[in-house]
């Protein structure tokens, strides 16, 4: 015993042995179960897809092709979108794969797309500059899409340097440019682009001595001049994260595409890219509105069409104030996105494609002809009540729009709701103590109004393919929905349901979009059981299946989660109905799962196809 009363700690002497001995069996068996897979990853990372939705080239000119993709839907808005491409790798990021395509998110909300592929310019092309990129080859891009779809104007959306050049063309030609969508574009250089900038400044930095060697610039010099902007993220990091990952196949096939397109860079014209760091870049003319292109003023006052600026928050490479600066010195009307992602993250991040894309689909509609379902319902308003009604997609989150009513007097009401056609008529019924009715007809959406002293109807055309389907599933939704009893509300027998009609709310979706105290007056019943038959009506509502709906509902099917009806979507299997006519071997390959399993999934969907069909 010491002197304390406690007995002497002694340390283990073969602690530090064993413990170094289990990490080294641990990390020995880790490293068998990773050679185990080496081989089988190595062939997939070699044979990986990208840029596969289907495509034509319909226009050529040098080195160009001008990419005209096939559609997703059975119509396509009569605007189409160019896709202009940066100068700098090859366009495949904006196709990487089909749930991460930029492309193929315009197509699936029923855009007609064309893309700029540069190609690769040989030392002939070293004297190309500004002038020939922009007044020649985005020039003739441009006339071919106005002459294959008939319109006076198109719609353009600039990636990168790809941006800035779209920026220049919309302002020298604004007459041809519908709406300006600007990708991770820098427009302003002075104090604002980061460690580029730094490195480029006209102090440190002449464009002229690399061209002057070279001719046109190696893509393997931008290569490493990117990469060592985070050199142990891009040298290091990246190849540890890989090995520690390796058990898990998308995460390599992702991984390898996105090593394809960094590896596969393309050289730059010497001329452009020296007239880019020189005017634009070092000397910000751009944004001062005094840079000269063929020896005209790029006069930035004339982009008065509306712009798009869709920004990465952690985007490095081209910060936010070097693109939305920009929005200060134009006079258009400019709409900003900006997200919590990279530079690259804006075109193939899964959260990106699920957030924003959609959103900027909905713009290029909005801003460009073809009406959203909220501006079909707000445009029936504005004939028959004489109202005006705004909207706004990029207020609020992804499923929501903003709303303004206004009438001669000034604000009536405002509020942002769900991005669907019930929620959006519910708000607008509410606002203006109106009845607010919708149809489908060859023509267009027929929109009735009808008032205490005011009825009218009115039928919207121009609609884009995606919203006259989507207005059409709701329709349908809401005839189906509205079949289902009161008394199939669990709690609501004749006498409640009774008390329910005489106030007015006759069907499940009336009860689903009423508020709980109204139901509980009404029904002379407690605020609980208003609030447990709203709630039921609302999911007997939400679980009526939509016969053209190719979202969530497949998680209505017991058993199927959001990963595996991510998967079935993948194979094709969209909705419920394609689940109950798919065969079961297909369903579970797609899925990967039991034969069993599929087995159980399919009979399910049938047994809600024909409770539905009933």
């Amino acid at each position: 015993m010491t002197d304390e009363g406690r007995e002497p700690t002694t340390s283990n002497p073969f602690a530090g042995v064993v413990a170094l001995q289990r990490e080294v069996s641990r990390t020995a068996a880790d490293a068998v179960r990773k050679s185990a897979v080496l081989d089988d990853r190595l062939t997939s990372m070699a044979s990986v897809g990208v840029g596969e939705t289907p495509s034509e080239v319909v226009y050529t000119e040098n080195k160009l092709e001008l990419l005209h993709y096939e559609p997703l839907t059975e119509t396509q808005h009569e605007v189409p979108v160019l896709v202009v491409y940066a100068l700098i790798n090859r366009p495949f990021v904006l196709d990487l794969q089909p749930d991460r395509s930029v492309v193929r998110r315009l197509l699936e909300a029923g855009h007609d797309v064309y893309l700029v592929d540069w190609g690769e310019p040989s030392r002939l092309d070293a004297s190309l500059g500004i002038y020939d990129y922009v007044e020649r080859y985005i020039d003739n891009c441009v006339d071919v899409v106005r002459d294959r779809s008939g319109q006076d104007a198109i719609n353009v959306l600039g990636y990168c340097m790809g941006g800035t050049l779209s920026t220049i063309y919309a302002a020298l030609h604004p007459e041809k440019v519908e709406t300006l969508g600007l990708m991770a574009t820098g427009l302003r250089f002075e104090d604002t682009a980061g460690v580029l900038e730094r490195w480029g400044d006209a102090a440190y930095y002449d464009p002229r001595t690399v061209t002057d060697a070279f001719g046109t610039v190696p893509a393997e010099f931008l290569a490493a001049g990117f990469a060592l902007m985070d050199p142990v993220a891009n040298y290091l990091s990246k190849y540890v994260h890989l090995y520690d990952r390796l058990e898990n196949e998308d995460f390599v096939e992702n991984f390898a595409r996105m090593e394809r397109w960094l590896s596969d860079g393309v050289d730059v014209a010497g001329e452009v890219y020296a007239q880019f760091l020189e005017d634009i870049y070092q000397s910000n003319r751009l944004y001062r509105n005094e840079l000269e292109v063929g020896g005209e003023l790029v006069d930035i006052t004339n982009i008065d069409m509306p712009v798009l600026q869709i920004v990465g928050e952690y985007d490095n490479l081209v910060p936010n104030e070097a693109s939305l600066a920009f929005n200060d010195v134009i006079p258009a009307d400019v709409t900003a996105i900006q997200y919590p992602t990279g530079h690259v993250g804006l075109s193939m991040s899964d959260a990106v494609h699920r957030d924003v894309w959609p959103e900027v689909a909905e713009w290029f509609f909005e801003h460009s002809g073809a009406p959203s379902f909220a501006d079909v319902i707000g445009e029936g308003i504005e004939e028959v009540l004489g109202y005006d009604v705004e909207t706004d997609v990029t207020v609020g989150g992804v499923d929501e729009v903003e709303i303004r009513i206004a009438g001669e007097s000034g604000h009536i009401e405002h509020g942002i709701v769900q991005r669907d056609v019930e929620s959006i008529r519910r708000f607008v019924e509410d606002a203006l103590g109106v009845e607010v009715s919708i149809d489908k007809e060859p023509d267009g959406i027929v929109v009735q109004v009808q008032g205490d002293e005011t009825a009218g109807r009115v039928v919207v055309t121009g609609i884009g393919e995606a919203i006259s389907e989507e207005i059409e599933e709701a329709i349908e939704e809401t005839d189906i929905a509205a079949a289902i009893e009161l008394e199939d509300v669990e709690g609501i027998g004749p006498t409640y349901a009774g008390r329910l009609r005489q106030a007015g709310i006759e069907d499940v979706v009336s009860l689903a979009a009423t508020e709980p105290g109204t139901v509980a007056a009404a029904a002379e019943a407690t605020r609980d059981q208003a609030r447990d038959w709203v709630a039921s009506a609302r999911d007997l509502a939400e679980r009526v299946e939509r016969p053209g709906e190719s979202g969530r509902h497949l998680e209505t099917v017991d058993g199927i989660g959001p990963t595996y009806a991510e998967r079935l979507r993948r194979a094709g299997i969209r909705r419920i109905a394609d689940l109950a006519d798919t065969d079961v071997d297909a369903v579970a390959d797609a899925a990967g799962v039991s034969a069993e399993v599929a087995t159980e999934w399919v009979e399910r969907a049938t047994a809600i196809e024909r409770a539905v069909d009933d």
